[in-house]
């Protein structure tokens, strides 16, 4: 392997020659203690970064190993690992000077949530960073000095400061760790009792602000109802309380701004792992549940939902559903029944942004407009069933509709931000009304069941793929959205992404499931979900990606966004 001498040598030789001479620098170099990788050299300096890896081994770097021994210990340490690395090269951040993106030193920028990502991984051999640097230049001339600063000074501090084990804080380390395990064993706790969800005592669940998810400061801590407090032994922490959400129907309700969206979000983000400081790291929620909503316009292809939706009046099939323009009650259908196809057992739904006309239909207005006028059967009317017939949970904010006490088995009020559990008292108040109570008993009887959701199988068929020098070309538009061949994917409702590194996980699982349509003709879209998802488990990230070079920007999705990826792209036909 050429040495880091040879590439000082190699660096001062091309010192003032055209940009495109820092191309012969690409390859691996020994360093002391650690291996540099210049995977990608960028051709301009005003064109993206150069794409650089560090490689350390586990002998050099000397992390113990009961500190990554499980697979959950291995991510959050990881993760630290990253935010560790990131810290320390923010400290040379274009220190290195030059024109265009000259100077530049960055890696994958975390937020709250614990997630896998490519930036950085590691196992009982080595520690693996992928990060990017802007090769220095005046103008298009190669500035030498300056990258020599980046790669032979900048960089190795970095590497011992964040990657070397006795240059970092052994007690944070082992709080990472164990963090981690308590909060997987809070996750096994929830099957084992039969929860939806666990909101420990003391978290804190608003946010700073709508663009800073960190936790806002002075609010209102949450404190269980003592109804529905359970006490935890965790592995670490040791006794937790905190607040038990039941299987079944819970409804979240209260005035405006008094924390019933709030509590709605912190469960919806609860799917992930948050890192200590958070004021959500108790916040756990059955890691497979769906955020719901009305996503007007979204294309539609092959759905059956006419479980909610039928005798449409232009005599349209609900059993095998598609549109390119979906209304708000035909795209929360849709919604619906692809979360459950996905594997969902919890629906997260908050009534401000539904659509009206899904979630009920009060007496007067069915009263008004006859039952066979009405296409739309309402979501009220179908909850028990999702759960008795699929075993699908239901937590729904509601604030302006009492229809859903008739059917709730918890019912929580949020006041200023404390929780109450009002259950009994609301039920109380129900059985006086007992018109209503049959009103809703009836109508419930009268709809349709879903017993065969998730048993039709769709075999999309693709549309003309727009190919650049016979490649896809996919390109990513931040959190929301990304571009594939001409197509658009509209993510921005899919509201458990949190990180835009996932939307670019998500551009090359389509990319790979598009390739393998071409050569895999009669493949159903389940086929091809499930399958891509095992690769995922089972081979990391990096199975996404053909050939040697792996970018720096991938991040863990659920198979539940895979599936949503897939259902919004408009080129299946």
């Amino acid at each position: 392997m050429n040495t880091a001498v040879q590439l000082e040598q190699q660096l001062m030789s091309i010192h003032r020659k055209s940009y495109p001479a820092y191309k012969s620098l690409a390859g691996s170099w020994q360093f002391p203690g650690f291996i540099l990788h210049i995977d990608h050299v960028q051709g301009d300096p005003f064109a993206a970064p150069s794409k650089v890896s560090v490689e350390v081994s586990q002998k050099t770097a000397a992390f113990p190993e009961e500190l990554f021994d499980r697979k959950d210990k291995r991510i959050a340490l990881q993760d630290h690992l990253t935010r560790e690395f990131s810290r320390q090269v923010s400290e040379y951040m274009f220190q290195a000077k030059g024109s265009g993106k000259s100077g530049l030193i960055s890696i994958s920028r975390c937020g709250q949530e614990v997630l896998e990502r490519t930036a950085l991984e590691m196992n009982d051999k080595r520690i693996l960073v992928r990060f990017e640097v802007g090769f220095p230049a005046n103008g298009r001339t190669i500035n030498a000095p300056e990258l020599k600063k980046i790669l032979f000074d900048y960089v190795p501090q970095c590497v011992k400061r964040a990657l070397y084990y006795r240059n970092l804080n052994a007690k944070v380390l082992q709080e990472v760790a164990d963090l981690a395990e308590d909060q997987t064993f809070i996750r096994e706790e929830l099957r084992k009792r039969e929860l939806a969800a666990f909101v420990a005592n003391g978290s804190v669940l608003p946010r700073q602000s709508g663009v800073s998810d960190k936790p806002m400061k002075g609010a209102v801590v949450f404190e269980s109802p003592r109804s529905m407090e359970v006490e935890l032994m965790l592995p670490h922490k040791g006794a937790l309380k905190g607040m038990a959400v039941p299987r079944g129907i819970t409804l979240i309700v209260g005035g405006g701004y008094h924390g019933k969206s709030t509590l709605l979000k912190a469960l919806e983000l609860g799917v992930y792992n948050h890192i200590k400081g958070d004021g959500r790291e108790y916040v756990i929620t059955d890691d497979t549940a769906m955020k719901i909503r009305a996503e007007d316009g979204r294309a539609v292809a092959h759905v059956d939902i006419s479980p909610f939706i039928n005798h449409l009046p232009n005599g349209k099939d609900t059993v095998d559903f598609s549109t390119e323009d979906a209304s708000g009650s035909t795209s929360q259908a849709a919604n619906v029944v692809e979360a459950v196809e996905a594997g969902a057992e919890a629906l997260l739904i908050d009534e401000d942004t539904s659509a009206t006309n899904f979630m009920v239909r009060d007496a007067l207005m069915q009263s008004v407009i006859a039952r066979e006028q009405e296409p739309i059967t309402p979501f009220i009317e179908q909850a028990r069933k999702l759960y008795e017939e699929k075993g699908v949970s239901v937590i729904l904010v509601a604030g302006s509709s009492g229809a859903y006490f008739y059917i709730a088995d918890k019912i929580i009020q949020m006041d200023t931000y404390r929780a109450y559990d009002i259950t009994d008292q609301v039920k109380e108040i129900c059985s006086r009304n007992k018109e209503e109570m049959e009103f809703v008993a009836a109508h419930r009887k009268e709809s349709e069941g879903i017993a065969r959701w998730g048993v039709m199988s769709r075999h999309p068929r693709l549309g003309k793929i727009d190919k650049k020098h016979g490649q896809i070309k996919v390109k990513q538009y931040g959190k929301d959205s990304f571009s594939i061949g001409k197509d658009t994917v509209e993510l921005k409702y899919v509201e458990q992404i949190t990180d835009s590194e996932q939307t670019t996980t998500l551009s090359y699982v389509l990319k790979n499931v598009i390739e393998e349509m071409e050569t895999k003709k009669n493949a159903s879209l389940e086929e091809l979900a499930e399958k891509i998802w095992r690769e995922i488990e089972t081979r990391g990230l990096a199975c996404l990606v053909k050939g040697s070079y792996i970018p720096s920007s991938l991040a863990m999705t659920r198979k539940q966004e895979i599936y949503a990826c897939l259902n919004r792209y408009r080129g299946f036909r």
